[in-house]
């Protein structure tokens, strides 16, 4: 087991189940990002730069896309709450593939700028 294997065994299983999904989203779209713990949770790095991060917590589940992406697509978050560079869900109202797939996306498109 590697570090992030052994965070995901630590979740509850419901939300653990939707954190493997973003999981396994993030390395379909880059697959060349490196996976690892960072701040104490799940993160990718992108040549060489952050790209996201994701985890849970009590009574959500947060992604960590940085403030770029979060803000140019705010107005695909407005039923989330949003801060500076975090998008919080739950189970009940979970990011869609193609959001989690545009923030991947914005955020590698700024990395390779």
């Amino acid at each position: 087991m590697n570090d992030v294997d052994n965070y995901l065994a630590n979740v509850e299983s419901n939300k653990r189940a939707e954190l493997e999904r973003i999981r396994m989203l993030v390395k379909k779209i880059a697959p060349t990002a490196v996976e690892s713990i960072s701040y104490g949770m799940p993160a990718y790095k992108y040549n060489g730069k952050p790209l996201i991060y994701y985890a849970a917590f009590k009574d959500h589940m947060s992604v960590f896309p940085t403030p770029d992406p979060a803000t140019k697509l705010q107005d695909r978050l407005s039923s989330y709450k949003v801060s500076k560079g975090t998008i919080q869900f739950t189970l009940e109202h979970s990011l869609p593939d193609d959001l989690i797939e545009q923030l991947v996306l914005v955020r590698m498109k700024q990395i390779d700028s």
